[in-house]
């Protein structure tokens, strides 16, 4: 077991808290609907992903462990609900980890199955952030994408910047590790000075 798979549950497991706690001010609150969103939510991106670039089966399926990281995500959420809540920064901090971490892999994941780096670095963000997409409209919220949070932007530039890493010959792990780390700043950054995409229509 490696470390990138190790950091991959835990990714899993945030993402879970987070589609978990979507649900909390709904009307459909109880545990099927925090069970189900919490599962689109971690799932949701990896799929997209995995279904348009023809690779069977999809990783749920075939590594039960990512469902028990979600299982204990939701059990997490009821148990420490009201702590989590006072902690939003430290599940701003987990998200952010989540769509670094998701994004290179989905973008690593792309080039080994021989797509070009282009459509590797669309699929990268596509792993991170089409989960909470699914998940906010199911929960009727705005998706995140559609605010001004510099957010799919981040990862963009984080896919780029592996890609770039990649094509100069880095050590996979280097590169790995500088291209999350770029999306991890830029996330962090965006929202300490409040940075937004300029506007498309005046």
């Amino acid at each position: 077991m490696n470390i990138q798979y190790v950091l991959e549950i835990i990714g899993t497991f945030a993402f879970a808290i987070s589609g978990a706690l979507a649900v909390r001010d709904k009307e459909h609150r109880d545990w099927f609907s925090a069970t189900f969103t919490a599962f689109i939510t971690s799932i949701g991106g990896g799929s997209v992903r995995d279904v348009l670039l023809g690779s069977y089966p999809l990783v749920w399926i075939s590594d039960i462990t990512i469902l028990y990281a979600i299982l204990a995500g939701v059990v997490a959420t009821f148990i420490f609900y009201k702590k989590l809540l006072r902690l939003r920064r430290t599940l701003f901090l987990f998200d952010t980890f989540g769509i670094a971490l998701f994004t290179i892999v989905g973008t690593e994941k792309a080039l080994h199955l021989g797509v070009r780096p282009e459509i590797a670095a669309i699929m990268g963000v596509f792993s991170a952030v089409m989960g909470g997409v699914i998940r906010d409209t199911l929960t009727n919220d705005l998706p995140i994408i559609y605010q001004k949070e510099v957010y799919t932007t981040a990862c963009l530039a984080g896919a780029i910047s592996y890609l770039v890493l990649d094509y100069f010959g880095a050590e996979r792990i280097t590169a790995f590790v500088l291209a999350s780390a770029v999306i991890i700043v830029i996330r962090i950054l965006a929202v300490r000075y409040e940075w937004r995409i300029p506007v498309f229509f005046r």
